[in-house]
């Protein structure tokens, strides 16, 4: 079942930034493209890199291992030889917190 969880992200994150963001043993990578942020399983599928350590281009996050990129938005891969999906979360922001809509844990 999921529920709100309280993470450990700057809610006043740069636009082009990502950080990894922490709820018990749960870690995300967030992001903020153009504004508005967004949360991603923070292992990449290839060889389980951090992509909170990885750069934004555009709404595309890069895994700092191998460069593989995924659409922060969708989960989806950004190159069509690369195989896998990401986890995409439901981001929130009130009074200052960030809060990803994830299961509990």
């Amino acid at each position: 079942m999921s529920a709100w969880i309280k993470v450990d992200a700057p809610a006043d994150l740069a636009p082009g930034e990502v950080v990894i963001a922490r709820a018990g043993y749960q870690e995300f990578a967030v992001c903020n493209v153009d504004g508005r942020l967004h949360a991603v399983s923070n292992r990449c599928p290839h060889q389980g890199g951090d992509l909170g350590d990885g750069f934004l281009e555009g709404p595309c996050l890069h895994c700092p291992l191998h460069g593989w990129a995924f659409d922060v938005r969708t989960g989806e891969p950004a190159y069509a030889a690369q195989p896998g999906k990401i986890k995409v979360y439901k981001v929130k922001v009130e009074d200052g917190l960030v809060w990803v809509e994830a299961e509990e844990g």
